[in-house]
């Protein structure tokens, strides 16, 4: 199909290459396929990003059919950084990542400043001048359809304003949930931002075309202020080409991998406490076992390993390239992943969820039983999920796995049921929906 035959969406985003983590992989995977099935991306984007992570390799998934723009945004940061004494060329930790025991007041004060003076979030300042730029570039260059992406929300923003003086059809995309994430109440709301912050909520999810959710539990949660449907369209994993990986040589170690960010309510002093009981009881777990992080950890589960003296048993990696990570999954005896201890835990969808199943290893959960990772996990029959007090049934999945590991050293199995969750079967169900806007 010609490029003048195709139509065009403009998908607004924060997170683009060079940023690395979680936050650019869903828009730069969809991107990647969006093409082939009659779809031109306009990806806009900011020019001089405050990104946590950086990760050039990315910049080589980034399509060559695609349109990127790219302008200047303002960023509070500079001046966070100064107020905290941070250097300047230092990146800002995503989330509420602490390298102390507890947040001085410096950062209690920053805290209160984010929450109640930028709202929703510190890329507000973007919104007006992004509207304006594109309500110029959309009468040069029209595009079919909108897709916002958020967090940031602000991103919703640009496309509600869009939508509004345009008409043209806008998806407001949900990676994350607004006013019921997981750290909502750490920003430290007046009463004033709180309803600021809901109002805004509502008036993008009543005021998008459609609405789509990573996850089910989140899409029944916004369905409540939108008072409509909520599309569920997941994450996923893009491995074509490099199914290779998954054939790669297992550590030698019963290597315990958790990958990505851990914030403090991923701390589960319950797993903590049953490796411990485990390194003490279990002949031969000492010497084989091996807990890896791989990506920054906050300073409560560093305190946690040092309480059950865990720390000589422990492997902690930083950031490393997007292709490193995928190599590390593969060769691990078990793949940790854990759930936020959060009153939004049943709705959260780490992106390494996706990969993991790719990867073909043992999934060693722990969360809600009745939660979308525990739904995704069962259905694909990639491992096990027990709950956050479950300490018993903890001590027994892991026993069952390291007995296993000792008799038939765990091999790699391929998985049910997930081509659901492959970027280029999400990329289809995407276009699905853009058609039925165009109709």
């Amino acid at each position: 199909m010609k490029d003048s035959q195709m139509k065009k969406v403009l998908i607004i985003t924060y997170y683009w290459p060079p940023s690395g983590g979680s936050g650019v992989q869903r828009w730069l995977k969809m991107s990647k396929y969006l093409s082939g099935m009659g779809w031109l991306p306009v990806i806009y984007t900011a020019e001089n990003a405050e990104y946590p992570v950086e990760d050039p390799s990315m910049e080589k998934e980034v399509p060559p059919e695609a349109t990127v723009i790219k302008r200047p945004i303002v960023e509070p940061y500079n001046a966070y950084k100064k107020f905290m004494g941070i250097k300047k060329e230092k990146k800002i930790k995503a989330g509420f990542l602490s390298t102390e025991e507890k947040p001085f007041l410096k950062e209690n004060i920053a805290r209160w400043v984010r929450g109640n003076l930028f709202i929703p979030d510190a890329r507000c300042f973007w919104v007006k001048p992004s509207v304006k730029y594109l309500l110029s570039y959309l009468k040069k260059d029209p595009v079919d359809a909108i897709i916002s992406t958020g967090p940031p929300h602000s991103m919703h923003l640009i496309g509600k304003h869009l939508h509004e003086k345009t008409g043209i059809p806008w998806i407001a995309d949900f990676r994350d949930p607004w006013t019921e994430i997981d750290f909502y109440e750490e920003l430290k709301l007046s009463r004033w931002a709180d309803k600021k912050q809901h109002r805004l909520e509502k008036e993008v999810l009543t005021g998008a075309t459609e609405v789509v959710s990573i996850g089910w539990t989140m899409a029944k949660n916004l369905a409540k202020t939108r008072k409509g449907l909520v599309e569920v369209i997941p994450n996923g994993f893009d491995f074509e080409g490099k199914k290779s990986l998954t054939e790669q040589r297992l550590t030698d170690k019963f290597t315990l991998t958790h990958i990505g960010i851990t914030p403090p309510s991923r701390n589960v002093d319950m797993l903590w406490a049953t490796l411990s009981d485990m390194i003490n009881e279990v002949d031969s777990f000492a010497d084989r076992f091996l807990l890896k992080f791989i990506g920054p950890i906050d300073i409560s589960i560093k305190t946690s390993l040092n309480k059950y003296h865990l720390d000589k048993y422990t492997e902690t990696i930083g950031h490393i390239a997007h292709d490193r990570i995928i190599g590390e999954q593969c060769s691990s005896q078990v793949l940790l992943l854990l759930i936020n201890n959060t009153p939004n835990s049943k709705s959260i969808l780490t992106g390494k969820l996706y990969e993991y199943l790719f990867s073909g290893r043992p999934i060693l959960a722990i969360g809600p039983v009745d939660g979308d990772a525990g739904r995704i996990i069962k259905e694909t029959n990639a491992g096990d999920i027990v709950d956050y007090s479950d300490k018993e049934g903890l001590k027994t999945k892991i026993t069952d796995l390291f007995m296993r590991y000792l008799s038939d050293g765990l091999p790699t199995k391929k998985r049910d049921n997930i081509e659901r969750y492959s970027r280029k079967y999400q990329a289809s169900e995407y276009v699905e929906l853009l058609d039925r806007l165009k109709k």
